[in-house]
Formats: C-alpha cells, structure tokens, sequence
C-alpha cells in the first residue's frame, strides 16, 4: 500500500488529537508531577505533560521540567493581584494548550471557582490518606501521616478524587491501602506512602485517559 504525504500528514494528525494533554499542578517537590511524565514517557499513560502551573517560582517541580521542553509558568495571586486575575492567566494557559484534564500534584491552593467550573469533572487531586479520614484544610504532608499514626490506625493509603470547591470532599474515584506497621515513624511511613502514591497515580491516569474512569461526569 502506497501512501500519500498528505495522507500521512492526515494520519499523524489524528493519531496527535488522541493524545490527551494533561495539566499538572505543583507547589513544592514535584516528585508526583516525575512519576507522571516518566508514565507519559514509558507509554504506560497514552498522554502527554502538555503544561506545568506553579504558584511557587522555585518549587522543584519548575526544575523537573526545566530540560524537558515542557512549557511551564509560575501564576500565583501575589503576581496577578487577585484571585479572579489568577484565574483568568490559569484559563488562559489551560485554553492555550488543549488542556483536557488537570491533575493537582501537590498543589497547595483551591482553585477558583472559575476555573473549577470550566474543567468540572475534569481535575483531580491525590491524597495520602484513605479519605473521607484524614482530610480536610491543613491535612496535608506529614500532618495526614502524624494524624494516622496518633490515630492508631492499622492501615491508611492513598486516594485519587474529583476536585470541587471543598478540600479533599471531591468524589473518590480510586483508593489504594498501605499498612502502618507498628515500628513505623512519621518518615518511614511517610516514605511507604509515597512510593505506592507514584505507583498508583500513574496506573489511575491511564485508566481516566483509556476511558475506565470517565472525564467530564
């Protein structure tokens, strides 16, 4: 079979608009934000970092994608004057790059009510912790592992939930468990954690972007 350039022009544009763009949001470390472009990378996730947002120019995770041609923006309140002006430079960015869902990595701000309404059932945030316990305002870090262990819990986990206008009240939509062991400190649980947390987030990426999880409902 003979394929024509333009064909072919045509067929790489279709197999492009498959590709889902993704939009991550970090604030501090980035390690989330690593484990989804390694996913992206490895072809274990069919999409695409197609922009990294920041509200803190220094975080890591702005350095994670320094040298990988990702383009990425530090957009905070401070620099746009007001929470509404934040909103419209963040819609901006999201329109400039197709973003079709929006991933919170770490991300330390509730969004605005603008933008959470335009992606409705589009973002989602992940959890260290099997919510509905330990979340809520200021559960976040080693404050939800602090918590879990005071608790005396025998197990905890993490959760990965649609995103609205109340912290960590979202609908769940995959949770996975981890054990506390009985020797366990706040850093070697905080560690078991976040190991199974980069695991889990790329295996529920893929199946929002596959379909098994759906966008938008």
């Amino acid at each position: 079979m003979i394929y024509t350039v333009a064909a072919l022009a045509l067929s790489n544009q279709r197999m492009e608009k498959t590709i889902m763009n993704i939009a991550v949001f970090a604030s501090h470390g980035g390690s989330d934000l690593q484990a989804i472009m390694d996913g992206c990378k490895n072809n274990q996730i069919n999409a695409k970092v197609a922009v990294v947002i920041s509200n803190n120019g220094s975080s890591m995770a702005l350095q994670r994608v320094a040298g990988e041609g990702i383009p990425n923006y530090h957009l905070s309140a401070k620099k746009s004057g007001s929470e509404e002006s934040l909103a419209t430079e963040i819609l901006d960015v999201l329109s400039k790059y197709n973003v079709d869902m929006i991933f919170l990595a770490g991300y330390m701000r509730m969004l605005h009510i603008s933008v959470l309404e335009r992606y409705n059932n589009r973002i989602f945030n992940i959890h260290p912790a099997l919510l509905p316990k330990f979340g809520g305002k200021g559960m976040f870090g080693m404050n939800v592992h602090t918590a879990v262990i005071e608790a005396k819990e025998s197990e905890t986990g993490v959760t990965i939930h649609r995103v609205n206008a109340e912290y960590d009240s979202g609908k769940i939509v995959a949770q996975t468990t981890v054990p506390v062991l009985e020797r366990d400190t706040l850093e070697t649980l905080a560690a078991r954690v976040l190991e199974r947390e980069h695991e889990f987030l790329v295996e529920v990426i893929a199946d929002i972007v596959n379909g098994k999880i759906p966008l938008g409902e």
